[in-house]
């Protein structure tokens, strides 16, 4: 088995800057573009981690108070929907026996996500603007021939990255020809 290694940071200049082609995606040619754009991801993907970390981060320091109310707000909604989901018979069995309580909570909780809807809204900005940003860069650069060599051993399964992982998660998988 093939150990996860993390891909090196590209430079700025081939990030971005001088070296960096960019061009725009045939849209007309939808097996193309996904080709270019997987192909980016894999290659440049510790920059996108970097650029997507320091991203939230900023937003994070912008607006502190409103990312972690967020984060709270969903993490505490998510938490009671996995609880409930699990345990149907004792949430209809409590439904049951106290109407007025779950009647209150359904009406506290509503209330509470829309108090916290900013806040949640920030929060879900922090994760998708980065991930907008990704996909434009990944859209729109151009691969050079190192990218097409580094990916050609990521298909192959000589090397292994955390994106490679978790496009294939996705079901994103290429073969070694592409």
């Amino acid at each position: 088995m093939v150990e996860i290694e993390l891909a090196p940071l590209r430079s700025m200049s081939e990030f971005l800057l001088d070296s960096a082609r960019f061009q725009s995606p045939q849209i007309s040619d939808p097996e193309k573009w996904s080709n270019r754009v997987l192909n980016n991801l894999l290659y440049y993907q510790t920059n996108y981690f970097l650029s997507a970390l320091l991203i939230f981060l900023l937003i994070g320091i912008i607006h502190p108070v409103q990312i972690l109310f967020g984060f709270t707000a969903l993490a505490l909604l998510f938490g009671l929907f996995v609880y409930f989901t699990n345990n149907q018979y004792k949430a209809r069995r409590f439904k049951h026996d106290h109407p007025v309580f779950c009647v209150a909570g359904v009406i506290t909780a509503v209330y509470f996500v829309v108090y916290m809807f900013g806040s949640v809204m920030v929060f879900l900005f922090g994760i998708a603007f980065p991930m907008l940003l990704i996909l434009i860069h990944a859209s729109f650069r151009m691969r050079n021939f190192k990218n097409k060599i580094t990916n050609k051993l990521e298909y192959v399964g000589l090397k292994r990255t955390p994106m490679g992982l978790i496009l294939e998660g996705l079901g994103q998988e290429q073969e070694a020809g592409s």
